[in-house]
Protein backbone atom coordinates (compact mmCIF):
# COMPACT_ATOMS: atom_id res chain seq x y z
CA UNK A 1 0.00 0.00 0.00
CA UNK A 2 3.18 2.41 0.83
CA UNK A 3 4.74 1.43 -2.61
CA UNK A 4 1.35 2.66 -4.26
CA UNK A 5 0.32 5.88 -2.57
CA UNK A 6 4.23 6.96 -3.49
CA UNK A 7 3.84 6.04 -6.76
CA UNK A 8 0.20 7.78 -7.13
CA UNK A 9 1.66 10.75 -5.79
CA UNK A 10 4.71 10.67 -8.17
CA UNK A 11 2.21 10.21 -10.90
CA UNK A 12 0.52 13.07 -9.85
CA UNK A 13 2.73 15.18 -9.62
CA UNK A 14 4.39 14.63 -12.59
CA UNK A 15 1.17 14.96 -14.33
CA UNK A 16 0.78 18.47 -12.51
CA UNK A 17 4.07 19.65 -14.12
CA UNK A 18 3.47 23.12 -16.12
CA UNK A 19 0.16 24.07 -14.16
CA UNK A 20 -0.27 27.55 -12.69
CA UNK A 21 0.01 25.47 -9.44
CA UNK A 22 3.39 23.85 -10.31
CA UNK A 23 6.25 24.24 -8.85
CA UNK A 24 8.08 26.01 -11.53
CA UNK A 25 5.23 28.15 -12.50
CA UNK A 26 5.09 28.92 -8.53
CA UNK A 27 8.33 29.93 -8.13
CA UNK A 28 8.60 32.41 -11.22
CA UNK A 29 6.07 34.54 -9.24
CA UNK A 30 8.41 35.31 -6.21
CA UNK A 31 12.23 35.60 -5.61
CA UNK A 32 14.31 32.38 -5.07
CA UNK A 33 16.83 34.72 -3.63
CA UNK A 34 14.61 35.38 -0.67
CA UNK A 35 16.85 34.55 2.21
CA UNK A 36 13.59 34.63 4.88
CA UNK A 37 13.31 31.52 3.79
CA UNK A 38 16.61 29.64 3.63
CA UNK A 39 16.22 27.18 6.77
CA UNK A 40 12.59 27.95 7.45
CA UNK A 41 9.64 25.49 8.65
CA UNK A 42 6.47 26.14 8.01
CA UNK A 43 4.48 24.15 10.77
CA UNK A 44 0.97 24.66 9.07
CA UNK A 45 0.29 23.70 5.81
CA UNK A 46 -2.77 22.96 4.08
CA UNK A 47 -2.58 20.71 0.92
CA UNK A 48 -4.23 17.56 -0.95
CA UNK A 49 -5.09 14.99 -1.26
CA UNK A 50 -7.76 15.84 1.81
CA UNK A 51 -11.48 16.01 2.11
CA UNK A 52 -11.19 19.71 1.88
CA UNK A 53 -10.21 21.32 -2.12
CA UNK A 54 -6.91 23.37 -1.63
CA UNK A 55 -4.86 25.15 -4.06
CA UNK A 56 -1.63 22.23 -4.32
CA UNK A 57 -0.72 18.98 -3.48
CA UNK A 58 1.62 17.71 -1.32
CA UNK A 59 4.75 16.83 -3.24
CA UNK A 60 4.30 20.26 -5.18
CA UNK A 61 4.23 22.05 -2.31
CA UNK A 62 7.22 20.05 -0.88
CA UNK A 63 9.00 20.67 -4.19
CA UNK A 64 8.73 24.44 -4.02
CA UNK A 65 9.65 24.99 -0.51
CA UNK A 66 12.61 23.26 -1.27
CA UNK A 67 13.68 25.14 -4.12
CA UNK A 68 13.29 28.60 -2.32
CA UNK A 69 15.50 26.79 0.27
CA UNK A 70 13.27 25.87 3.33
CA UNK A 71 14.16 23.44 5.87
CA UNK A 72 10.78 21.36 6.48
CA UNK A 73 6.91 22.08 6.06
CA UNK A 74 4.11 20.14 8.76
CA UNK A 75 1.27 18.92 6.66
CA UNK A 76 -1.93 19.51 8.09
CA UNK A 77 -5.37 18.09 7.60
CA UNK A 78 -8.47 18.63 10.01
CA UNK A 79 -10.03 15.71 9.67
CA UNK A 80 -7.25 12.50 9.56
CA UNK A 81 -3.80 11.98 10.36
CA UNK A 82 -1.14 12.64 7.84
CA UNK A 83 1.91 10.86 8.65
CA UNK A 84 1.96 8.49 5.86
CA UNK A 85 1.32 11.37 3.71
CA UNK A 86 4.68 12.67 5.43
CA UNK A 87 6.14 9.41 4.79
CA UNK A 88 5.34 9.30 0.64
CA UNK A 89 6.00 12.85 0.26
CA UNK A 90 9.71 12.39 1.66
CA UNK A 91 10.19 9.41 -0.83
CA UNK A 92 9.01 11.37 -3.59
CA UNK A 93 11.07 14.92 -2.77
CA UNK A 94 14.24 14.03 -0.72
CA UNK A 95 16.21 16.66 0.96
CA UNK A 96 13.00 18.32 2.46
CA UNK A 97 11.83 17.72 5.87
CA UNK A 98 8.54 16.91 5.58
CA UNK A 99 6.17 15.72 8.76
CA UNK A 100 2.45 14.99 9.60
CA UNK A 101 0.08 15.14 12.57
CA UNK A 102 -3.25 14.20 13.21
CA UNK A 103 -6.33 16.22 13.93
CA UNK A 104 -8.69 14.73 16.80
CA UNK A 105 -11.90 15.41 14.28
CA UNK A 106 -14.69 12.93 14.98
CA UNK A 107 -13.54 11.58 11.92
CA UNK A 108 -10.59 9.66 13.67
CA UNK A 109 -12.44 9.31 16.64
CA UNK A 110 -12.39 12.42 18.57
CA UNK A 111 -9.78 12.70 21.16
CA UNK A 112 -9.16 9.08 20.67
CA UNK A 113 -5.93 8.07 22.28
CA UNK A 114 -5.67 4.87 20.08
CA UNK A 115 -5.75 6.86 17.25
CA UNK A 116 -2.63 8.85 18.08
CA UNK A 117 -0.93 5.40 19.43
CA UNK A 118 -1.43 4.65 15.95
CA UNK A 119 -0.46 7.41 14.31
CA UNK A 120 3.07 7.93 16.31
CA UNK A 121 3.51 4.39 15.41
CA UNK A 122 3.72 5.20 11.47
CA UNK A 123 6.87 4.44 9.21
CA UNK A 124 9.48 6.50 9.75
CA UNK A 125 8.52 8.58 12.67
CA UNK A 126 7.01 11.94 10.55
CA UNK A 127 3.50 12.11 12.34
CA UNK A 128 4.83 14.59 14.62
CA UNK A 129 2.09 17.03 15.99
CA UNK A 130 -1.38 16.21 17.60
CA UNK A 131 -3.87 18.88 17.07
CA UNK A 132 -6.94 19.06 19.88
CA UNK A 133 -10.22 19.67 17.77
CA UNK A 134 -9.83 22.20 15.02
CA UNK A 135 -13.10 22.70 12.83
CA UNK A 136 -15.24 20.74 15.15
CA UNK A 137 -13.94 21.89 18.64
CA UNK A 138 -16.53 22.74 21.19
CA UNK A 139 -15.34 26.65 21.22
CA UNK A 140 -15.35 26.72 17.54
CA UNK A 141 -18.96 25.23 17.20
CA UNK A 142 -20.44 27.75 19.72
CA UNK A 143 -18.36 30.30 18.56
CA UNK A 144 -19.69 29.97 14.33
CA UNK A 145 -22.37 31.03 12.67
CA UNK A 146 -23.86 27.12 12.58
CA UNK A 147 -24.02 26.16 16.92
CA UNK A 148 -25.59 23.67 16.32
CA UNK A 149 -23.01 21.12 14.02
CA UNK A 150 -21.57 18.26 15.74
CA UNK A 151 -18.55 19.18 18.21
CA UNK A 152 -15.68 17.04 20.20
CA UNK A 153 -15.72 18.91 23.94
CA UNK A 154 -12.01 18.69 25.39
CA UNK A 155 -13.09 20.02 28.81
CA UNK A 156 -16.01 20.35 30.94
CA UNK A 157 -16.79 23.14 33.64
CA UNK A 158 -13.34 24.27 33.41
CA UNK A 159 -11.88 20.84 33.73
CA UNK A 160 -10.66 19.09 31.03
CA UNK A 161 -11.74 15.85 30.15
CA UNK A 162 -10.41 12.40 30.66
CA UNK A 163 -9.85 11.22 27.60
CA UNK A 164 -8.38 14.56 27.23
CA UNK A 165 -5.70 13.63 30.10
CA UNK A 166 -5.01 10.75 28.55
CA UNK A 167 -4.21 12.22 25.14
CA UNK A 168 -1.72 14.18 26.60
CA UNK A 169 -0.17 11.56 27.85
CA UNK A 170 0.01 9.58 24.79
CA UNK A 171 1.62 13.00 23.54
CA UNK A 172 3.94 13.29 26.04
CA UNK A 173 5.20 9.27 25.75
CA UNK A 174 5.95 9.18 22.45
CA UNK A 175 7.70 13.16 22.55
CA UNK A 176 5.24 14.01 20.25
CA UNK A 177 3.65 17.87 20.02
CA UNK A 178 0.79 18.79 21.89
CA UNK A 179 -1.05 21.37 19.81
CA UNK A 180 -4.20 23.35 21.17
CA UNK A 181 -6.74 23.22 18.53
CA UNK A 182 -9.47 25.74 18.20
CA UNK A 183 -9.93 25.71 21.98
CA UNK A 184 -10.84 28.61 23.71
CA UNK A 185 -8.02 30.69 25.51
CA UNK A 186 -8.64 29.85 28.81
CA UNK A 187 -8.76 25.77 27.34
CA UNK A 188 -5.50 26.51 25.47
CA UNK A 189 -3.80 27.22 29.22
CA UNK A 190 -5.51 24.61 30.49
CA UNK A 191 -3.87 22.16 27.98
CA UNK A 192 -0.80 23.40 28.28
CA UNK A 193 -0.95 23.11 31.60
CA UNK A 194 -1.59 19.79 31.73
CA UNK A 195 0.92 18.80 29.32
CA UNK A 196 3.49 20.25 31.29
CA UNK A 197 2.18 18.19 34.53
CA UNK A 198 2.46 15.26 32.17
CA UNK A 199 5.91 15.51 30.76
CA UNK A 200 5.20 16.72 27.38
CA UNK A 201 8.49 18.43 25.86
CA UNK A 202 6.58 20.28 22.85
CA UNK A 203 4.06 22.34 23.10
CA UNK A 204 2.27 24.77 20.73
CA UNK A 205 -0.74 26.98 20.64
CA UNK A 206 -2.71 27.09 17.43
CA UNK A 207 -3.07 30.41 15.45
CA UNK A 208 -3.35 32.35 19.25
CA UNK A 209 -4.62 35.41 17.74
CA UNK A 210 -6.98 34.24 15.60
CA UNK A 211 -10.77 33.26 15.51
CA UNK A 212 -12.04 31.53 17.42
CA UNK A 213 -9.36 31.52 19.89
CA UNK A 214 -8.35 35.53 19.97
CA UNK A 215 -5.85 35.18 23.12
CA UNK A 216 -5.14 38.18 24.67
CA UNK A 217 -1.46 39.23 25.39
CA UNK A 218 -1.42 37.91 28.99
CA UNK A 219 -2.57 34.72 28.09
CA UNK A 220 -0.27 33.89 25.72
CA UNK A 221 2.52 35.52 28.29
CA UNK A 222 1.19 32.97 30.38
CA UNK A 223 1.44 29.83 27.81
CA UNK A 224 5.14 31.08 27.07
CA UNK A 225 6.01 31.11 30.71
CA UNK A 226 4.69 27.49 30.80
CA UNK A 227 7.34 26.85 28.24
CA UNK A 228 4.71 26.59 25.39
CA UNK A 229 5.13 28.41 21.75
CA UNK A 230 2.91 30.83 20.82
CA UNK A 231 2.08 30.47 17.01
CA UNK A 232 0.75 33.41 14.20
CA UNK A 233 -0.58 32.91 11.18
CA UNK A 234 0.01 34.65 8.25
CA UNK A 235 -3.21 33.76 6.22
CA UNK A 236 -5.03 35.74 8.68
CA UNK A 237 -3.65 38.88 8.64
CA UNK A 238 -5.22 38.94 4.68
CA UNK A 239 -7.80 40.79 3.36
CA UNK A 240 -8.92 39.48 -0.26
CA UNK A 241 -12.75 41.44 -0.90
CA UNK A 242 -13.18 39.03 -3.62
CA UNK A 243 -12.71 36.08 -1.30
CA UNK A 244 -14.71 37.71 0.96
CA UNK A 245 -11.59 37.61 3.60
CA UNK A 246 -11.02 39.95 6.17
CA UNK A 247 -7.89 40.33 8.13
CA UNK A 248 -8.33 39.79 11.60
CA UNK A 249 -5.21 42.06 13.07
CA UNK A 250 -2.12 43.18 10.71
CA UNK A 251 1.40 43.54 10.61
CA UNK A 252 1.76 46.01 13.25
CA UNK A 253 -0.39 44.03 15.43
CA UNK A 254 1.95 41.14 15.16
CA UNK A 255 4.98 42.88 15.58
CA UNK A 256 2.87 44.37 18.87
CA UNK A 257 2.82 41.08 19.63
CA UNK A 258 6.03 39.88 19.56
CA UNK A 259 7.46 42.90 21.49
CA UNK A 260 5.22 42.04 24.76
CA UNK A 261 5.63 38.23 24.26
CA UNK A 262 9.35 37.62 22.86
CA UNK A 263 10.56 36.40 19.59
CA UNK A 264 11.95 33.15 21.94
CA UNK A 265 7.88 32.09 22.37
CA UNK A 266 6.66 32.44 19.02
CA UNK A 267 6.41 30.60 15.70
CA UNK A 268 5.60 32.35 12.73
CA UNK A 269 3.28 30.04 9.98
CA UNK A 270 1.35 30.88 6.73
CA UNK A 271 -1.83 28.03 7.71
CA UNK A 272 -1.98 28.70 3.82
CA UNK A 273 -2.84 26.26 1.09
CA UNK A 274 -6.49 27.89 0.04
CA UNK A 275 -7.36 28.36 -3.39
CA UNK A 276 -7.11 32.38 -4.95
CA UNK A 277 -4.51 33.15 -2.29
CA UNK A 278 -0.85 32.89 -2.39
CA UNK A 279 1.09 29.42 -1.53
CA UNK A 280 2.48 28.61 1.62
CA UNK A 281 6.43 29.23 0.31
CA UNK A 282 5.37 33.11 -0.92
CA UNK A 283 2.91 33.64 2.23
CA UNK A 284 5.91 33.13 4.72
CA UNK A 285 8.21 35.17 2.93
CA UNK A 286 5.33 38.37 2.68
CA UNK A 287 5.12 37.56 6.18
CA UNK A 288 8.64 38.19 6.77
CA UNK A 289 8.62 41.16 4.69
CA UNK A 290 6.09 42.58 6.42
CA UNK A 291 7.18 42.14 9.97
CA UNK A 292 10.47 43.25 8.45
CA UNK A 293 9.12 46.89 7.69
CA UNK A 294 7.12 46.64 11.08
CA UNK A 295 11.00 47.35 13.11
CA UNK A 296 11.22 42.96 13.56
CA UNK A 297 14.98 42.11 13.29
CA UNK A 298 16.27 39.68 10.95
CA UNK A 299 17.44 37.85 14.14
CA UNK A 300 14.10 37.88 15.43
CA UNK A 301 12.52 36.29 12.28
CA UNK A 302 15.61 33.54 11.78
CA UNK A 303 14.67 32.83 15.53
CA UNK A 304 10.67 32.83 15.05
CA UNK A 305 10.71 31.04 11.28
CA UNK A 306 13.64 28.82 11.77
CA UNK A 307 14.71 27.96 14.99
CA UNK A 308 11.65 27.77 17.09
CA UNK A 309 9.94 25.75 14.67
CA UNK A 310 12.83 22.94 14.50
CA UNK A 311 12.71 23.02 18.08
CA UNK A 312 9.34 22.61 18.42
CA UNK A 313 9.96 19.32 16.08
CA UNK A 314 12.55 18.49 17.51
CA UNK A 315 14.94 19.21 15.24
CA UNK A 316 18.84 19.64 15.61
CA UNK A 317 19.36 24.18 16.21
CA UNK A 318 22.00 25.12 14.09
Amino acid sequence: MKIFLVAAFTVLAASSAGTIDSPAAAASQSSDADQSLVGAIDVHVHSIPDSETWRIDSIDVARLAKSRGMRGLVLKSHWESTAMLAYAVRKAVPGIEVFGGIGLSRAVGGVNAAAVEEMAKVTGGFGRIVWMPTLESEHGVRSSGSPGRPFVPVSRNGVLLPEVKEVIGVIARNHLVLATGHSSAEEDLLLVREGRAQGAEHIIVTHAMSRPIQMSVSQMQEAARLGAFIEIVYVHSLTIPELRRTAVYSAADVAAVIRQVGAASIILSTDMGQVGIPLPPDGLAAFARALGAEGISTHDLDRMMKENPARLLGLPVS
